[in-house]
């Protein structure tokens, strides 16, 4: 379900649309003076990093009320003009410079972090989920920089951005890195009050995290992480050794590998002219409509997001021709740009209202942002056009079954789709909810089939798989509601439709 719906309380959002009548302007200023005296009961028993997060609450609660509704005027979107949006291989066959390492040690990778395994049904962080041979997301990430600082003799070290979350089960696993060749920080994303949708008020009693107040914070979203980064020092200390990027990815992305020749053409530009943001975009397929978009809106380069689109023109942002690419979150930013947006206060990114339910029934909303929507805020912005193979995310047990099978080889943490497949196109796979949770979905699997040939799969219903079963062309399993299907051991299903009811048991 799309989480971008921007709508405001109704009596609040009249907005600077028709200037703000005194009615609004006096309600609106009750609401900040309500909040202002609710905060400052929470924090009479808080430390001071629970007050620096509130500070930013209230800032961020300060431009929530300013704010109405859609942020965009669709007549003013354009399309980027044509050098705003590089295709990756322009940037490639510029080749490499003979002096990559120095190059390398100006570059740190920030890992996003901040999310847990509920939607596959796993407790704790998502990245201590095992993707492949036994390693989780974060072993292939530690892999993949200790290759590369091993290769290169770089020293690249690795930033995870946790959660309140996320944050304690991440550093007891990090001990296990301990004599990797990757020097590994960590710092937290912001702990924000959940507000009640009707009095737009913290619903915390204190700021404990425990009991019933569990559920009364949530971390704001990834855009969160240019706040959160200063405020850590960890910004400062980064250039202070002489970084100059960072490469930022969601951690379930597979494909988010550090790229040299992307690192190469930002290092390359001349002073003046110096990228300060560069975002990974990527050919829209049918599957991807939700994702946000590059536009060119009053002469910057900006991310179009689903929840920013009226709603008589969401049919529009989904069509794959006016709008072909699509965000992948793979961002390449400069560190003294942060640091100067930061210090200016101009990072000017839009609220994302995320309405949930508490198990309670209780209506809150809470206020998010987007790493990438601050790219109108950076100087010389640009899209590359990646390749697919750079947006490889395991959000369900539908895309961990690909990653886990003979259609990729993992080479020192990264994937590669494997060259025995002859096109290079990823199958659509969908598994229906009994496969939902990982551990249901290894106990109906003994083996992961072959997929070499394989170019849809839709399971549904009661299914398991024997070892060793090939799957190729398009194959439908269906088990209506009190059947069952057990696909024998060594089967081959080549463009096959399998429904009814088929019972294996031992003897």
């Amino acid at each position: 379900p799309s989480k971008y719906i921007h709508h405001s309380v109704s009596f609040v959002g009249l907005g600077k649309a028709g200037g703000m009548s005194q009615f609004q302007e006096v309600i609106r200023q009750e609401l900040e003076n309500s909040m202002k005296n609710e905060l400052e009961k929470l924090q009479a028993t808080a430390s001071e990093v629970v007050k620096k997060d509130f500070e930013g609450f209230k800032q961020l609660f300060h431009r929530f009320l300013q704010e109405k509704g859609p942020s965009v005027d669709w007549v003013k979107i354009q399309r980027p003009p044509e050098d705003s949006i590089q295709p990756y291989e322009k940037i490639k066959s510029r080749g490499l410079p003979d002096n990559i390492t120095s190059v390398l040690n100006k570059l740190v990778v920030v890992k996003l972090n901040g999310g847990l395994g509920t939607s596959m049904g796993c407790k704790g962080p998502k990245s201590l989920i095992s993707v492949r041979n036994e390693n989780t997301f974060l072993d292939l990430t530690v892999q993949q920089i200790e290759h590369l600082n091993k290769t290169y003799n770089t020293d690249v070290p690795l930033v995870l951005m946790n959660s309140f979350n996320t944050d304690e089960d991440t550093k007891k696993i990090l001990q296990k890195y301990t004599h990797c060749r990757v020097k590994i920080y960590t710092f937290n994303q912001s702990r924000y009050p959940r507000i009640n949708k009707e009095s737009l008020l913290p619903v915390a009693k204190d700021v404990s995290k425990t009991g019933e107040n569990a559920e009364a914070w949530y971390p704001p979203g990834h855009g969160d992480i240019y706040g959160s980064f200063y405020n850590s020092g960890l910004l400062n200390q980064l250039i202070d050794e002489g970084k100059e990027y960072i490469f930022v990815s969601n951690i379930d992305n597979l494909g988010a590998t550090v790229d040299l020749y992307i690192l190469n053409h930002l290092m390359s530009q001349p002073n003046g002219k110096r990228c300060e943001f560069v975002m990974e975009v990527t050919d829209k397929t049918r599957a991807d409509v939700k994702g946000g978009t590059l536009i060119q809106y009053e002469g910057k380069l900006r991310l179009l997001e689903i929840a920013q689109v009226p709603k008589a023109h969401v049919d529009e942002f989904k069509s794959v021709s006016k709008f072909k690419i699509f965000n992948t979150n793979n961002l390449w930013i400069s560190l003294a740009a942060i640091k100067r947006l930061q210090e200016q206060g101009a990072m000017d990114m839009e609220i994302i209202v995320n309405p949930k339910t508490l198990d309670g029934g209780l209506n809150v909303i809470q206020l998010e942002t987007a790493v990438g929507a601050a790219i109108k805020s950076f100087d010389n912005a640009l899209g590359i056009n990646v390749p697919r193979s750079r947006f490889l995310p395991v959000k369900t047990t539908s895309d961990l079954l690909l990653v886990m099978s003979n259609l990729y080889s993992l080479n020192a943490g990264s994937l590669t789709m494997s060259d025995k497949r002859e096109f290079p196109t990823v199958p659509l796979v969908k598994l229906g909810s009994s496969f939902t949770k990982v551990q249901d979905y290894l106990r109906r699997l003994e083996s992961i089939p072959d997929m070499l040939e394989l170019d849809h799969l839709t399971v549904s219903g009661d299914v398991t798989f024997g070892k060793n079963v090939g799957l190729k062309g398009t194959v439908i399993i269906i088990a209506n509601h009190g059947d069952r299907i057990d696909i024998p051991a060594g089967a081959v299903l080549e463009n096959k439709i399998v429904s009814g009811n088929l019972r294996i048991l031992d003897h």
